[in-house]
């Protein structure tokens, strides 16, 4: 049956309003998407930046082949790392900066990008193992939704200096061993061992059971970051970005440590409070060893 001028006309206006609330909604959509999203993959996994392949190349990682900008000369680290390569019989290939950069996931290549295999993750109890080779108690960190792989990339990089045997991050709504974090860490993920569980909760409480004692960093705490013990085995857990400790993981905490601020920020950035707190640790497992010997 046909419709009257007056019934097609709103028929065509309800189509145009569903319409235009499909493109808001979509648009929406996309601008909550992680700030943290980088360009389209070219590649599945790279390493990429001078200082995360020269690192990636000493630690003897599976690289399938090294993407290099085409330059008449090049600096001592690009050289290095040609060398290296050369050595391991690994594929050089000499690229333009344009078509290097459209093969950045990163955007800051630095002349070089490695495209390597999937990241490999451990089990806590590996991390755990390789504290036991150094006949040290375990000192691991355990990140609690950071999305940043920046933050990611620097808590890896203080982790490794300060000799903490390893990361435990959860696999959903939290950023993984990416190019970005990778570079973020001057290489140091590719030194420090990973462990991505399905349920950080269960993880604790694992960790618990073989006699870890576990501390929150929370900017209100039980205790100031410097009066917590941290000579022995010890899980220290830092929350995400904007939220902080869930409710949960923080309820399954042994100790809740805070860092004091005299400013007017109530809080430090997650990769800094990670830093202070596993220097802390650093500086009392030293003190420990020198009174022994």
């Amino acid at each position: 049956m046909a419709l009257s001028v007056d019934e097609t006309y709103t028929s065509l206006s309800v189509n145009c309003v569903i319409a235009v609330r499909i493109l808001i909604d979509t648009r929406n959509f996309r601008s909550t998407m992680s700030r943290f999203s980088r360009a389209k993959k070219v590649h599945g996994q790279t390493v990429e930046g001078r200082r995360a392949v020269l690192e990636s190349l000493r630690a003897g990682r599976d690289i399938e082949r090294l993407i290099m900008v085409d330059e008449a000369e090049l600096g001592p680290q690009l050289q290095e790392i040609v060398m290296l390569a050369t050595e391991a019989g690994i594929e050089v290939q000499a690229v333009s900066r344009k078509e290097l950069e459209a093969q950045s996931q990163t955007k800051k290549s630095q002349g070089v990008i490695a495209v390597v295999p999937d990241p490999r993750y451990h089990e806590p109890e590996d991390l755990m193992m390789g504290a036991d080779t150094n006949g040290q108690p375990p000192l691991l960190v355990m990140l609690d939704g950071i999305q940043d792989p920046h933050n990611l990339g620097a808590i890896a990089r203080t982790a490794d200096a300060a000799g903490a045997h390893g990361l435990i991050i959860p696999e959903r709504r939290a950023v993984g061993i990416t190019a970005g974090a990778v570079r973020a860490s001057a290489g140091a993920l590719e030194h420090v061992k990973v462990s991505r569980v399905t349920n950080l909760n269960r993880t604790i409480e694992r960790l618990k059971e073989t006699g870890m004692t576990v501390v929150g960093l929370a900017a209100e705490g039980d205790v100031e970051y410097t009066e917590a013990d941290y000579t022995g085995p010890v899980l220290i857990v830092v929350g995400s970005e904007g939220n902080g400790l869930s409710r949960l993981v923080r309820e399954n905490c042994d100790q809740i440590a805070s860092i004091p601020m005299a400013g007017q920020l109530s809080s430090l950035n997650a990769s800094v409070s990670t830093g202070l707190v596993l220097y802390e640790a650093f500086r009392q497992r030293r003190g420990q060893s020198t009174a022994k010997s």
